[in-house]
């Protein structure tokens, strides 16, 4: 059976690391894509560290430049030949309010979040085309995309709503070249992301969660090695929103 090659976008952060981790514990080689040089070694170093260690390929990279991106999966081609799976994993919150979100943070939002995506689904798309087998992309939403009940600015829901229509379009547009796209939408995951909010804003958000706590990201990565193995074949087009059943009504 032929490897998998996974890229993993914002591989440095919390739900990165976890997501790389969790691929490559599946047997997938890794091409991690971040700006943070340091924390891409230190994840060199964890998925050295795992039993029959895959293949790491840290790529330092902006992901608000499309060129940065392009030259990114050339170096994949390079080191790799191919690639089976992407997952588009980069975000930030930026928590400025309407109507006083400046015009240059509404552009960053949208740039980091959705644009990221974008750009790395296309350069994606051009070398799954070619590949044997299901191939897959997973985009990491959020129930800020629907949930408006919420703390979350409204410029952070659009870059996320953005992502979750260009799942099921990509999901529609390549059905038959059996390319699965989907979109994971959590709440509340204890990342880096919680230093942006206040201490009162976080205790709400956390006590709304039945569970009482917030999610782990090493649950939201399960869900995505999921998607990537055999058993995920057959989902496409969806957004599977991880909550602990805050939200039903």
């Amino acid at each position: 059976m032929m490897k998998k090659i996974a890229a993993v976008t914002g591989a440095a952060g919390g739900m990165g690391r976890a997501i790389a981790l969790q691929l490559a514990r599946q047997g997938c080689d890794i091409a991690a894509l971040d700006l943070s040089d340091q924390g891409l070694a230190e994840l060199s170093e964890a998925v050295s560290a795992l039993p029959d260690a895959p293949a790491f390929l840290p790529l330092e990279c902006d992901l608000t430049q499309p060129e940065a991106i392009s030259a990114a999966f050339t170096e994949i081609d390079r080191q790799f030949g191919g690639l089976d799976i992407l997952v588009n994993n980069a975000g930030t919150c930026f928590m400025s309010d309407f109507p006083d979100i400046p015009a240059d943070e509404l552009d960053r939002q949208m740039s980091v979040n959705f644009s990221s995506a974008f750009h790395c689904s296309q350069q994606a798309v051009k070398r799954m085309l070619t590949r044997e087998g299901v191939k897959k992309i997973v985009n990491i939403s959020s129930n800020g995309a629907y949930n408006f009940d919420v703390f979350d600015p409204p410029h952070y829901r659009a870059s996320k709503a953005a992502m979750d229509t260009l799942t099921k379009d990509l999901a529609r547009r390549y059905a038959r070249d059996r390319i699965a796209v989907n979109s994971i939408a959590p709440a509340m995951t204890e990342t880096p992301l919680f230093n942006v909010l206040t201490s009162e804003v976080l205790e709400k958000a956390i006590s709304a969660m039945p569970h009482g706590r917030a999610m782990q990201p090493q649950e939201v990565a399960a869900w995505v090695g999921f998607l990537a193995s055999p058993a995920g074949d057959i989902s496409s087009g969806n957004v599977i929103i991880l909550n602990q059943g805050r939200d039903v009504r």
